[in-house]
């Protein structure tokens, strides 16, 4: 199942995690806002992103408390299993010495007999006396719910989900995850050949508005802007589409590199915006709220507070959990200032029509260059390319264990064609394919972001934790004390949940028809 394909690996510290987490949602999402926020207007965008930031956060205390206790409940299963061999034990020993009466005089067979009994009283004293967790009531608090076993959403599903419920998780991820990946293969190969397709713009005042299409010329008369984009597109495939045939895992040093030149690209658009704002050459006059554009504006925002299904992945690792919710609140709370202030900066300073669909773009503006640094145009047209590219083959890992784990049925081994080459092709050819038809990001992140990012953001945790709750009641009763118990504690929070994840997906179908017509 999803995020098999890596160890457990060796734990790390709180800091590390928090960076993990903030790789993890700081993505595609971020390069998308600004012009989403331009679209749906300031006040509207401010209100949404704080709703929807607040809501992750509560979904993401959901998961954490969900794996703690599917983590309880492996240990009771554990020790179940333990009684079990036990039991079956000392009653194979009491049959082998039943067995010896036909060659041993009873009075010896009833020795035996007592030995036996003596040695099993004297293992569940032991038993009874050892630190187990379970048993002893201030051991429970410590090890009972301490999150150690990698549990997956997945397996999670398993655990509490019916049949239904788990397929269409499993349905709802993978949803997810096809669209993440033909995001990722469509955003590359578009900043690489917007940055590389040379236009000849005649720079004038009032600056005269050019109109590329895909039909403009790239390379000469001989190839397009479509052509070179899908030539990238091919390029990009045929080298990172490999790995999804193999186990690739994240290192650290990598999570450090990417997060640096994340802050570095973020910190300069930043800066670059603000300062042509201070000096009155700013462009943008965004509208209060503009209520069509919001199904966009939902759907970016939903990808831009997504890490819930990598949540197992990530917590389990961090050596010390005592302060697990408080670190992820800081973490959110962290990200919700940094894309306040990109998305805020970047719609004040340009115009809402000459926002990209990836906001590095507007500063590689030859006309009117926010920088007369060229470096630092192309190090923000090709940071795109640098940071997907190193989590597409992730990504694409984590759908085909999904994919595996929902086709499997007990018993069955795959076929070596199967699992090696069928499920890997089965993951790599969708995403390319819908690349291949379509460019536009803000369709993309629009469409799969709005459904199936607000399934596994809201409705899946609600349902989990719910469910989780009430098998944590019956194994261990209603006074056992959980340690990573989420904030919102109270069944109140669950429904609001539901609540809100299905009316926003009414409401995203709603104005996605009414957009259309």
């Amino acid at each position: 199942m999803a995020g098999d394909m890596t160890e457990t690996g060796s734990l790390y510290s709180p800091f590390m995690g928090l960076i993990y987490i903030f790789n993890l949602i700081v993505g595609t999402g971020a390069l998308t806002m600004p012009k989403a926020f331009g679209a749906a207007g300031w006040l509207i965008s401010l209100v949404l992103i704080i709703l929807l930031g607040f809501f992750s956060y509560m979904t993401t205390t959901f998961v954490v408390e969900t794996m703690s206790v599917a983590n309880a409940r492996l240990r009771w299963k554990t020790r179940e299993k333990q009684n079990e061999v036990h039991k079956a034990t000392f009653e194979e020993k009491l049959h082998a010495a039943f067995a010896n009466n036909h060659k041993k005089d009873d009075a010896h067979s009833e020795d035996v007999i007592e030995d036996e009994e003596e040695n099993q009283a004297e293992e569940e004293r032991k038993a009874l006396l050892a630190p187990n967790p379970i048993n002893d009531p201030k051991r429970r608090r410590v090890d009972l719910y301490d999150i150690t076993e990698r549990v997956e959403m997945g397996q999670m599903a398993s655990m509490f989900f019916n049949k239904v419920g788990w397929y269409l998780f499993y349905l709802c991820i993978v949803i997810y995850l096809y669209g993440d990946l033909a995001i990722y293969a469509a955003a590359v190969p578009k900043s690489l050949r917007d940055i590389t397709c040379p236009v000849n713009i005649t720079c004038t005042k009032p600056p005269k508005q050019i109109n590329l299409t895909n039909s403009s010329p790239c390379w000469g008369t001989a190839v397009n802007r479509q052509n070179a984009y899908r030539v990238y597109l091919a390029g990009f495939s045929l080298l990172l589409g490999p790995f999804v045939f193999f186990n690739v895992q994240k290192t650290k040093y990598l999570q450090l590199l990417t997060s640096l030149m994340r802050w570095i690209a973020f910190t300069i658009m930043i800066i670059l915006a603000m300062t042509r704002i201070t000096h009155g050459k700013g462009e943008g006059h965004p509208v209060m709220e503009h209520i069509t554009s919001v199904p966009n504006l939902f759907g970016v925002c939903v990808y831009s507070f997504m890490c819930q299904h990598s949540l197992p992945s990530l917590v389990t690792p961090i050596k010390n959990k005592r302060h697990l919710s408080l670190l992820v609140f800081f973490d959110f709370f962290v990200i919700l200032l940094f894309y306040l202030v990109l998305s805020f900066t970047g719609i004040f300073c340009f115009k809402n029509k000459d926002i990209k669909d990836i906001y590095t773009l507007n500063f590689m503006d030859k006309c009117d260059p926010i920088t007369s640094a060229k470096e630092i145009g192309y190090f923000l047209g090709l940071f795109p390319v640098f940071t997907l590219s190193t989590n597409f083959p992730i990504i694409a890992i984590t759908l085909r264990n999904n994919l595996k784990t929902l086709f499997h049925r007990e018993g069955y081994t795959y076929p070596w064609v199967i699992d090696r080459i069928f499920f890997p092709l089965l993951t790599i050819l969708p995403p390319i394919a819908v690349a291949f038809g379509t460019d536009d990001l803000e369709f993309l992140v629009g469409v799969t972001g709005s459904y199936a990012g607000a399934g596994i953001q809201y409705l899946v945790p609600a349902f989990l934790v719910y469910s989780a709750r009430k098998e944590q009641r019956i194994l261990f009763g209603p006074g056992s004390i959980n340690k990573h118990t989420s904030p919102f504690r109270h069944s109140f929070w669950v429904y609001f949940v539901l609540l809100w994840g299905t009316l926003a997906i009414i409401f995203v179908t709603v104005n996605h028809i009414l957009t259309k017509s």
